[in-house]
């Protein structure tokens, strides 16, 4: 059984840090027979800003555009994610938080690991926490410790390699090969175990106490 990972680079900046630890990934973790990975640029998904009057988690959008229509089929198609995300003034960017605000669904009860980096010595921490609870919000399965890449510039060039020579290189490639065996671990694990809702059988709305008599009676 074949899982999909979606891996989803969460910025629209140009010339973006994010851009290159993303094309480390998308070099480093080919598909293999057990895993294949679908690359979920931001950047070719140029979303309007959320305008809809309906709300995903309640209620399907009526009328998407083809770039909306297009990012949540792709997203749909993931059996789980990483996500990675710069930044900006304490949290995450407004591009990641627009593209989520589209999902409904399509995400319920898939694992999700998050990636934070940063030109700076916080490792993006504080945009990792403030993704948490969006994503719990959609019923995904948050990973229990974000990845964290601090000063991470030096690390990584536009052609997806790593420096081996800057300081912190080795970490972040082990800690990103972890990443990845985690979120490969869980999105299989839960492909074959798929969550089942609770049932409306009635004997499920009864105290234990309540089951017993009715066992007995």
């Amino acid at each position: 059984m074949i899982s999909h990972i979606g891996v989803i680079l969460g910025t629209t900046r140009k010339n973006a840090l994010g851009a290159r630890i993303f094309n480390y990934l998308k070099q480093t973790f080919p598909d293999t027979s057990e895993v294949h990975y679908t690359w979920l640029d931001l950047r070719d998904y140029p979303l309007p800003l959320y305008d809809h009057p309906e709300t995903p988690l309640e209620d399907p959008i009526q009328a998407p555009t083809a770039t909306e229509t297009k990012w949540l089929t792709a997203v749909a198609n993931q059996d789980g994610y990483v996500i990675l995300t710069p930044e900006y003034d304490h949290a995450l960017p407004g591009g990641l938080k627009n593209a989520l605000d589209l999902i409904g669904p399509e995400v319920e009860h898939k694992p999700v690991q998050i990636i934070g980096y940063s030109h700076f010595s916080d490792g993006g921490m504080l945009a990792a926490a403030s993704l948490v609870p969006i994503l719990q919000m959609l019923k995904m399965i948050v990973l229990p410790t974000p990845t964290l890449l601090w000063s991470a510039d030096p690390c990584f060039d536009e052609n997806g390699q790593i420096n081996s020579a800057a300081e912190n290189s080795q970490h972040f490639a082990r800690r990103l090969h972890e990443t990845m065996h985690d979120i490969g671990f869980y999105t299989r694990l839960l492909k074959e175990h798929p969550y089942q809702p609770l049932g409306n059988d009635s004997s499920a709305n009864q105290t234990p106490q309540r089951q017993s008599e009715s066992k007995h009676s």
